[in-house]
């Protein structure tokens, strides 16, 4: 077979394996994207949704009076009566101080081939009110829990002191309690709950832009891979200690729309590593084939494309063996396992078609690089692309300087023939000169 139609056959075995790739990639993708939406309803009944906490709304409702006379007709004659009119008033109200507390306890859970980065949370909030109006009335305290159909132990809703959580009725996750109030009084709420959710937590103190005075918030986390939500407020300090961080809001007087909150920290998700491994393999297959061609050839080693193929079939049972090993094992273990197993493959088998020293050096090592190495640069969120791009420089700069000195033109003319094997001519030229020193003997 000559080279060139060697390198046909190669690029065919390569087509073959990348059509099979894509094939396991799309599956994965699709198999995480119904993983994702069906499973993701079960966890939020079992576990709750993301929260969002807002401060309580507070209103101030007062009655003022009015004496209105007028005239009616009584027995003929007019007479003048006086009745009282009552209007009713209410404005928004704005606590004077707020205080939270917030306590994060992460817990993420493998459902399938997806994590989901659930968390535990205790809140504690203090709010504090003081009626500056010189009219007497009410004061409604409104308190909309995060998720109406979530999940809240230990229900506090303390008022001066008094805890009114059982006599409070919610509806459609909201409670609210009525508060006489006098001029100048002071009034303190608390209110706390210890609940469940997923992905993020935040408090929002207010809807829209607005004032917000003697403002405070004490957030603890068990976990130190922080980050902050959108359009969120980032802390006042910060400090890292038990496993997590301390971290504090604090503001005697900011002007604000922004929210406090926390993302929860996210696990690399096996199904789309599994499918996003599989879409980019025919580079490094391509790159492990380049490799291989350039070291037979430099060293005039015959490897046919039956061998190419059973190679490619090796390299391609490692994402297999990844993408159905990780509903059961975790990423690290069924990544170690599949590698192992694809590495065996190869190795063992080229060292029957070659040598062991080739099969264990050139063959070996290149497949830890191109197999191996491009997979684990997927682990690497953001760098992933810069990784890869890297390999590739690398190995087409060590390729040129391997091949410089390789005449090309002649590699195509050569036919592949066996070590220790001559062409048919030369055989035919040899024959009778074995022959003469046959008879001369």
């Amino acid at each position: 077979m000559q080279a060139l139609f060697r390198i046909a056959g190669i690029v065919v075995v390569f087509i073959i394996i990348s059509i099979a790739w894509l094939v396991l990639g799309g599956i994965m993708a699709e198999r995480s994207d119904r993983q994702k939406y069906s499973l993701r309803g079960e966890v939020n009944e079992l576990w709750g949704r993301p929260q969002q906490q807002r401060a309580p709304d507070l209103k101030f409702q007062w009655k003022t009076f009015e004496e209105v006379v007028h005239t009616e007709t009584k027995d003929g004659q007019e007479v003048k009566v006086t009745s009282t009119l009552t209007h009713n008033h209410d404005k928004p109200a704005a606590p004077n101080s707020t205080h939270i507390a917030a306590d994060l306890k992460l817990d993420q859970r493998l459902k399938g081939v997806m994590w989901y980065s659930l968390y535990d949370i205790d809140f504690e909030g203090a709010w504090t009110y003081e009626h500056e109006s010189d009219e007497a009335g009410e004061l409604l305290v409104g308190f909309q829990f995060p998720d109406a159909n979530g999940l809240y132990d230990n229900f506090t809703f303390v008022v001066d002191g008094h805890d009114l959580a059982r006599e409070l009725h919610p509806e459609n996750g909201r409670v609210q309690a009525t508060v006489p109030v006098q001029p100048g009084q002071k009034v303190t709420l608390a209110i706390g709950y210890g609940s469940r959710g997923m992905d993020n937590w935040e408090y929002r103190p207010t809807e829209g832009v607005s004032n917000l005075e003697n403002f405070r918030v004490d957030m603890t986390t068990d976990f130190t891979d922080i980050d902050f939500p959108a359009h969120g407020m980032s802390p006042s300090s910060r400090t890292q200690k038990d496993g997590g961080y301390a971290l504090q809001w604090d503001f005697s007087q900011v002007v604000t729309g922004n929210s406090i909150g926390m993302v929860m920290p996210t696990r690399i998700q096996p199904g789309e590593l599994a499918s996003t491994m599989s879409l980019s393999a025919p580079v490094s297959l391509f790159f492990f084939f380049l490799v291989l061609f350039v070291f037979g050839t430099m060293r005039n080693i015959d490897i046919h494309p039956v061998n190419y193929l059973l190679m490619g079939g090796a390299f391609f049972s490692f994402h297999l063996l990844f993408s159905y090993s990780v509903d059961h094992l975790h990423v690290v273990p069924a990544f170690v396992i599949a590698s192992v197993i694809s590495i065996v493959l190869v190795v063992s088998y080229i060292r029957l078609v070659v040598s062991s020293r080739f099969a264990f050096l050139e063959t070996g090592i290149a497949q830890l690089i191109y197999l191996v190495g491009f997979s684990l640069a997927h682990f690497w969120d953001g760098f992933t692309g810069l990784t890869v791009t890297v390999l590739s420089v690398l190995t087409l700069g060590v390729v040129m300087q391997l091949t410089g000195r390789i005449k090309w033109s002649e590699v195509f003319r050569k036919s592949a023939v066996a070590p220790g094997t001559m062409p048919s001519g030369e055989a035919r030229t040899a024959q009778p000169s074995m022959d003469a020193a046959v008879q001369a003997g």
